[in-house]
């Protein structure tokens, strides 16, 4: 979204100095816009005031509809303002459909910069808001407590408060899922054979490429934690594993027990609703972990590879695939949108730190991949999904809710194409002895 960043002296000046002034008596909206974005305007912008800013020909616009909409993205930091106010209806987006607002997100992100003012121009943007319009308000029913609040449902990943914030995320609609996801109901990034590949090939290849990376066969038995709606389960099953899959979201667990029933593979495929940390049995061939590893929280990863470990046989094989971050110093903890509206607690780190975490625990770690390019062509294609079954969408869940995902996974696809986040796939063997890679090839033994 838009951030504040100062700019060179000279560079301030010269912007003060083509307005010539600085402003006198009460601003409209559209010229406080203009003030704080410096005049770099790379869309249309309307208010209820009457006022109006940017080009006139502009493909992309926004309107602010109400007083309401200025208290939110005016006391809203970061990018939570501007998603209160569109979420809660008080701001509207032109030139791009809701289910996928990628063109006007890609546009702010790149031309808008907003800039801190003099403290004598900030004071008489202040006064033309109106102090009314600077106090904290409500925000939508779709927004998850601030973090402090949540300590209510239990200390940070702890059971408690992990089964909450998955229940926020994932139990929103199976059909709603369905709609977004399509028939593979995969909830993860895929892996794109081609760049003209369909969403459904290319999630049905991601589960070849982890199928082949753990080396899997006939006969063997696979734990996947967080399975989702149980595709990777589902999958392993039919080529004679045993898979066990669980899950903390209850609806994703009755829909998978259901495909699993009626694909007929009960006799090898299992899925359970719960934590992973409650899985007692041991001796798996292999694990598998596809988008679990955000939920967890970085100073849990020891705890969490020293489990998957004690549930692998020796010589078993572990494929951890996740979000990350560009580097491994950031903080974790995600904020603004995603914290309150999409993933609460969730938190992201480098592939260095998850890497480091898992070699800490004793698993040696043989392949890492960054398939980040793929997670975007994902997002393109759920997007897509979203705005062909938008009617039925927002029926199903409420126009807020759709909004949400809208923002979200087109705002998730920008990042992914910019480096702003990644995706790592990370496999590890749990060491077998003197030569714990002894049964394993030389080179990687699966096709990319």
């Amino acid at each position: 979204m838009t951030t504040f960043q100062q700019r060179t002296s000279e560079d301030t000046h010269n912007r003060e100095g083509a307005r010539s002034a600085e402003p006198q008596g009460k601003l409209t909206l559209a010229e406080i816009l203009e003030i704080l974005a410096g005049g770099r305007l790379p869309l249309r912008f309307t208010a209820y005031d009457g006022s109006a800013t940017g080009p006139v020909d502009a493909q992309l616009g926004l309107h602010l509809k109400t007083p309401r909409g200025t208290t939110y993205l005016a006391t809203g930091r970061g990018d939570l303002g501007l998603a209160r106010a569109y979420i809660a209806g008080d701001l509207e987006i032109h030139g791009v459909h809701p289910g996928d607002p990628y063109d006007l997100l890609k546009a702010l992100t790149g031309d808008l910069v907003f800039t801190l003012p003099s403290p004598r121009v900030l004071a008489t943007i202040i006064r033309s808001i109106g102090i009314g319009n600077l106090r904290p308000i409500k925000p939508p029913a779709q927004e998850a407590p601030p973090r402090w609040r949540r300590i209510a449902g239990g200390l940070r990943h702890s059971k408690s408060r992990d089964a909450e914030a998955i229940h926020h995320h994932y139990d929103v609609s199976n059909t709603f899922y369905e709609w977004v996801l399509g028939p593979s109901m995969t909830y993860t990034c895929a892996c794109y054979p081609r760049q003209d590949a369909s969403l459904d090939e290319a999630q049905e290849n991601k589960y070849r490429l982890v199928f082949e990376k753990l080396r899997l066969k006939p006969g063997d038995r696979l734990l996947d934690v967080g399975c989702g709606w149980g595709g990777m389960v589902r999958y392993a099953a039919r080529r004679g594993v045993r898979a066990t899959g669980v899950t903390l979201s209850e609806q994703q667990a009755a829909w998978a027990q259901r495909a699993i029933a009626d694909e007929g593979l009960a006799g090898l495929a299992e899925v359970r609703f719960g934590d992973y940390r409650d899985i007692a049995e041991t001796g798996f061939d292999a694990v598998s972990s596809i988008g679990l590893l955000e939920h967890i929280g970085v100073r849990n990863y020891p705890a969490y590879f020293e489990f998957l470990q004690s549930r692998l046989r020796q010589g078993g094989l572990l494929l951890n695939h996740c979000i990350t971050r560009p580097d491994n110093h950031s903080e974790a903890s995600t904020r603004g949108f995603i914290d309150r509206y999409v993933f609460p607690d969730g938190e992201l780190t480098g592939s260095g730190r998850i890497i480091s975490a898992a070699q800490d625990t004793g698993l040696e770690v043989l392949h890492e991949e960054n398939l980040r390019q793929h997670y975007a062509l994902t997002l393109r294609d759920w997007c897509a999904n979203l705005v062909e079954h938008w009617d039925d969408a927002v029926a199903e869940v409420g126009l807020e809710t759709a909004k949400v995902w809208g923002l979200y996974m087109a705002g998730s696809r920008l990042a992914f194409e910019t480096g702003g986040i990644q995706l790592h796939q990370v496999l590890a063997v749990k060491p077998s002895g003197a030569d714990s890679l002894a049964e394993l090839p030389l080179r990687p033994w699966w096709t990319p």
